[in-house]
């Protein structure tokens, strides 16, 4: 599961099941209470860790279910807490934007002949980006862990192996 990937996620089929059986399985499960917490929208389980072994880097597991026929297809999707995962969303558009701020900037000055040493600050910002990213992937390594509890116990759920992508 520990990949480049910045939100693992997977598409898992189980035969002859409901859906709302299956949502009531996970969400009254003997393990839940002890490791984790569950939070139930309609067709949709929240996994996280448990508040108190959760920190900074915890994942949770948000799985969707949609009924097809006698089958149930499950799509999970890990991720970080929803403010970390939007710190690092708008710190990506943030540096994306002023990147291209700089850049045309930058091209007009040149363009004018004048002194464009502003155009500096894009391989700046780029690295910048790079820094986030590689920052992402050392706190996804921090909770990678518990990323692997959360899947093993979504596997002792549905008694299936499942490949995460």
């Amino acid at each position: 599961m520990s990949s480049f990937r910045i939100r693992p996620r997977f598409k898992h089929r189980i035969e002859n099941t409901q859906k709302e059986e299956l949502e009531v399985t996970i969400r009254t499960a003997p393990e839940l209470g002890k490791q984790f917490t569950c939070t139930h929208l309609p067709d949709h389980l929240y996994i996280r860790i448990h508040p108190s072994e959760r920190h900074f880097w915890s994942p949770q597991l948000h799985l969707s279910f949609d009924q097809e026929g006698n089958d149930v297809i499950v799509r999970g999707l890990y991720g970080p807490n929803p403010t970390v995962w939007a710190f690092f969303f708008f710190g990506y558009v943030a540096t994306g934007i002023l990147s291209l701020f700089v850049g045309i900037w930058g091209a007009s000055l040149w363009s004018l002949g004048k002194d464009a040493s502003v155009l500096w600050g894009v391989p700046v910002l780029a690295a910048l980006a790079v820094g986030l990213y590689l920052f992402s992937q050392a706190g996804q390594k921090l909770g990678a862990q518990q990323m692997f509890d959360i899947h093993h116990f979504y596997e002792d759920i549905t008694r299936d192996k499942v490949i995460v992508s």
